[in-house]
């Protein structure tokens, strides 16, 4: 009896220990980068190298971010954001605590979380609570008065991944990020160099791509006019640009207008019932005279095939965010459409082109 009380009180101390040493095992670490041995869950970095520096900038250019995680079903599981200065050290990762095994969509979007944002988030920021949330039901849209868009946008970044966890698994996963937001500087100049006043015209973008569903599709609701948000006269040296057809170069007094859009797609006429393309209207403000109007994304695809013959063109729109088209009127205010220049290049238009 004596040897049996004994033993019993040593067996129990095994159980404990055992059973410290499982939970031990199983248990997940806050802060994944502290050096223990037993990490586990996800740890996120995001990268935005889409575009055409082919280099990681998100760390200079996203300021919040935002990052919702889904079940195989598309059911909602968690998010988390992030909005701090941290996200300014290249080595910041994000960690998420997932303990059971499965396969899980991550959806990250950077601009939604700050303040000064130019997206909303459907439903989430339209109304409370993640209950009974599907993947589905994402959607971001842009602010607008009515369909008219005449601020500078917040950049907007979109990111999507997909990763298979094991039951108090450990990954780390990359969620490759692209930018949905652009800016276009338009440049009028005279061909004879004489002095132009952006009062003299009036300049704007028309498409139909406020809103982006969880795929980053755009989604027809609608077509908005976008309107500068700067505007103004700027002394232009063109004489980077010297060609034979130009008069002589050197600085010129010409008018700007700056010009902030949602994502720009490459759609071939009336799929999805959208429209073929975004249109580029300049108008006499005297005269109620269009000087400029044109399919942009076409002329846009004009600068790829001197550059980047090779890239597809949805790539093209998606790499390259800040466009400057620079235009050339005769004495008359008539466009001299024998060319443009889009980003300092010369573009030469052949009609059969477009």
């Amino acid at each position: 009896m004596r040897l049996k009380s004994l033993i019993s009180p040593m067996n129990t101390i095994k159980a404990l220990l055992a059973l410290i040493v499982t939970l031990g095992c199983f248990s997940c670490n806050s802060v994944i980068d502290d050096g223990t041995d037993n990490p586990c869950g996800l740890k996120v970095r995001f990268v935005y190298d889409y575009n055409m520096e082919y280099a990681n900038s998100f760390h200079n250019k996203v300021d919040c971010v935002t990052l919702f995680v889904f079940d195989e079903q598309g059911n909602f599981v968690t998010t988390l954001e992030e909005k701090s200065d941290v996200l300014k050290n290249e080595n910041y990762r994000m960690h998420v605590d997932l303990l059971k095994g499965g396969k899980y969509t991550l959806l990250a979007y950077g601009g939604l979380a700050c303040d000064k944002r130019s997206f909303d988030l459907h439903p989430l920021q339209t109304k409370a609570g993640t209950e009974g949330l599907k993947i589905s039901d994402l959607s971001a849209e842009m602010h607008h008065n009515n369909f008219v868009q005449d601020k500078s946008l917040h950049g907007l970044y979109y990111g999507k991944a997909e990763v298979v966890m094991n039951d108090y698994d450990y990954q780390e996963k990359t969620v490759y990020m692209i930018k949905d937001t652009n800016n276009f500087r338009i440049v009028l100049q005279q061909m004879n160099g004489e002095v132009i006043s952006d009062k003299e015209f009036e300049c704007y973008i028309t498409d139909d791509n406020s809103y982006l569903n969880f795929n980053n599709d755009v989604i027809s609701k609608g077509t908005v006019t976008y309107l500068p948000w700067v505007q103004g006269q700027a002394i232009v040296d063109d004489s980077t640009w010297q060609d034979e057809s130009l008069d002589q170069p050197g600085p010129v007094a010409a008018a700007y207008y700056e010009l902030s859009t949602s994502r720009l797609i490459a759609r071939p006429e009336g799929i999805n019932g959208l429209n073929p393309n975004a249109r580029l209207i300049v108008k006499s403000v005297e005269k109620q005279r269009e000087v400029i109007n044109i399919p942009l994304i076409k002329y846009l695809m004009l600068y790829r095939s001197q550059l980047y013959d090779s890239m597809d063109e949805q790539e093209f729109l998606d790499r390259e965010s800040e466009w400057t088209m620079a235009f050339f009127l005769d004495s008359n205010n008539r466009w001299v459409n024998a060319y443009i220049i889009v980003n300092d290049w010369i573009v030469r238009i052949n009609d059969a082109e477009l």
